[in-house]
């Protein structure tokens, strides 16, 4: 049975760092099932899902100090599972744009949160506007909402609460 590690490494970007810390992976055993990548300032960030058996799992938790010094990246390694038990939520897609201001995330969060609506994936950038230059943020995310809950209470709560912080957002179901 395939075990499973994340791995979260940041570091200085710079070409090649996504060849070489796969291929290290690969080399171990170790196959890359899901993977998140990004550069933010000047710094290269990633997540990446992991799978193999034991022993390649244990090799690469060996390396993990070797890699860091030769990559120059900070890496967090840690043991999970391929998945939990399904969530009984239903998934929908959160979006959320609005003159930048600090506190957004966190209003968003804080609105979730309070109504037991786990977030799942979240995409932020900050943008220059068109013709004004004003400074936006958008907001993208997967949420879980559960079951029990209304739709509908839930996205006319959802737009008042957006309106009331001056932000222009929507709440419809995953399409995938």
């Amino acid at each position: 049975m395939n075990q499973c590690i994340v791995l979260s490494a940041i570091g200085n970007d710079r070409p090649g760092i996504v060849s070489e810390l796969s291929g290290d992976i690969n080399k171990w055993g170790g196959n890359i099932a899901d993977s998140r990548m990004t550069v933010l300032g000047g710094e290269f960030a990633l997540i990446l899902l992991v799978e193999g058996s034991e022993s390649a799992i244990k090799e690469i938790e060996q390396n993990i100090d070797d890699l860091q010094q030769r990559l120059s990246l900070t890496i967090i390694c840690r043991r999970t599972g391929r998945g939990g038990p399904k969530q009984s939520g239903v998934p929908y897609a959160i979006e959320v744009v609005a003159m930048d201001h600090p506190g957004i995330v966190s209003d968003i969060a804080r609105f979730l949160s309070s109504r037991g609506i786990n977030i799942q994936d979240m995409d932020t950038h900050s943008y220059a506007a068109a013709h004004t230059g004003t400074p936006m943020f958008a907001l993208t995310m997967t949420v879980s909402i559960p079951a029990d809950q209304s739709i509908a209470v839930l996205r006319q709560a959802f737009k008042s609460y957006c309106d009331d912080l001056n932000m222009d957002a929507t709440l419809e179901p995953l399409r995938e």
